[in-house]
């Protein structure tokens, strides 16, 4: 069985949630004038002077120009989708392998919630960057070009969908209409507070997740609609504020977001894992199956009721290649029939735990992080193969032998973290966690012509705990 190329298969994790928030606009507005009530992400709050916004203006990055605002992320949306595009069927072969009957039209739905949420605000009294007239003015445009965009390449590439019912898969426009709906939605309150910034967007990346996971767009499509959906959005803006010859209707009212002192957040993150123990034994064999290194992906956020404590909770997936057995023979009666070995699929597990969170705050930029989390860890069903070697001559393609199944087991974990903000709200993280888990793993010996037909079944238990280190995108609120 050739490696699949797993990596692959998390850049859609990663991609769809680092690079909005990433390149999200951070506009530095002159200062409210002495005594002007401001709206800020904890209601209303008088700004006696200027100086107050000393320190927030201390930070300018190469983001704050307004090129890079508009076209970073799409830039690296639209790499992404093209580095992504030879490797669709083997992403669409992991869907396959976790989801494969997966159906559910909540994407269906979904990509106007952030849309609804910014009308919703606004109904609610909300002062966000914009009054009603432009607001208006301006999703409208950016609804228009991403339709244009959209329909236009559809039609053009006639790319067929990966359930084989029509060509008109690139680019996913549920995907584009969610990421132009959750680039609205920052626009008009990400400077009021960014938890609305990484809600609108956390919705937008479980569109198009379901776009996935129901079979109904590649990878490459997904990568591409988001996009679209968020230089629509750019665009639409930047024509308007040119027609206003502005930035916005209340930014004589409008201070950009003050934290709480509380560092309550959420987070994507991706990193490295290393097994401790081997997580699979060959049956039939002395050694057991040697485990690679292998990747971690996943979502993490806590609420904090103090400066030092809170609670939390994420949910991960990691994956290992399993490495395959050593050159056997495929019959130790008859040695003349060639050899063969054995290959595991790679062991994937999505782990979901809760927990307490204990933070402290060395420096104006930086917050160190402690946890200890309990939760359950769900494992992925895999199959192992006979691959014939080039002397076998009776053996002359690989055949399914058996199939194990780790079951759900209680897992727990340990962590430590520390973040450099390089915003108030946003900052970079680096992680290292530990977690442990005793699964039993099925193991169902199959008939190789006929890999339905189940002939015995055993089990045992396996020690799976694995660390891991990597990098987090974090976001204060």
């Amino acid at each position: 069985m050739k490696r699949q190329p797993i990596h692959s298969a998390i850049i859609l994790l990663l991609i769809l949630f680092f690079a909005p928030r990433t390149a999200a606009q951070y506009a530095h507005y002159p200062p409210a004038a002495p005594d002007t009530v401001t709206v800020g992400g904890y209601g209303m709050r008088r700004m006696p002077d200027s100086a107050a916004f000393d320190h927030r203006r201390r930070m300018h990055t190469i983001f704050d120009h307004d090129a890079m605002r508009i076209g970073f992320a799409p830039a690296v949306f639209f790499t992404a989708s093209a580095l992504t595009w030879s490797k669709r069927e083997h992403i669409r072969h992991i869907r396959n392998r976790y989801a494969p009957g997966f159906r559910n039209s909540f994407d269906d739905y979904l990509q106007y919630a952030p849309a609804v949420a910014t009308y919703g605000l606004k109904l609610a009294g909300v002062r966000g960057r914009n009054k009603w007239p432009r607001t208006l003015l301006s999703h409208a445009a950016s609804l228009a070009i991403t339709t244009a965009v959209v329909n236009s390449i559809k039609y053009t590439a006639c790319v067929e969908r990966p359930d084989a019912t029509a060509r008109n898969s690139f680019p996913s426009g549920h995907t584009a209409t969610a990421f132009t709906n959750a680039t609205f939605l920052h626009k008009e309150y990400g400077e009021v507070n960014p938890i609305y910034s990484v809600s609108g967007y956390a919705g937008a990346t479980f569109v198009a997740l379901g776009r996935s996971l129901n079979n109904r767009h590649w990878v490459s499509d997904i990568l591409a609609g988001a996009g679209i959906g968020i230089l629509s959005t750019q665009l639409g803006y930047f024509f308007i504020d040119k027609f206003y010859h502005n930035h916005g209707d209340n930014l004589s009212l409008f201070s950009r977001f003050e934290s709480s002192g509380r560092p309550s957040f959420l987070s994507v993150r991706v990193g490295s894992a290393v097994a401790m123990h081997d997580l699979l034994a060959y049956p039939g064999t002395d050694a057991n199956a040697s485990t690679r290194p292998g990747l971690e992906a996943g979502f993490e956020g806590a609420w904090f009721t103090s400066q030092h404590w809170g609670v939390g909770g994420e949910c991960a997936f990691v994956t290992f290649a399993v490495d395959p057995s050593e050159r056997m023979a495929v019959d130790a009666a008859r040695p003349e029939r060639g050899h063969m070995r054995l290959q595991a699929q790679s062991v994937g597990t999505m782990n979901m735990s809760v927990g307490p969170y204990f933070a402290v705050e060395p420096g104006e930029c930086w917050v160190l992080m402690a946890k200890a989390n309990v939760g359950l860890a769900l494992a992925a069903k895999g199959t192992v193969t006979a691959e014939p070697a080039h002397d076998t001559k009776d053996l002359q393609r690989e055949l399914s032998l058996y199939t194990y199944e780790p079951q759900t087991a209680w897992m727990g974990g340990v962590g430590a973290s520390m973040t450099y903000k390089f915003r108030d709200e946003l900052g970079v993280t680096f992680y290292t966690d530990y977690h442990y888990a005793r699964p039993s793993v099925r193991i169902t010996y199959t008939d190789p012509d006929r890999p339905e037909e189940q002939i015995r079944s055993v089990s045992q238990v396996r020690t799976f705990d694995y660390l891991s280190a990597g990098l987090r995108l974090t976001a204060f609120f």
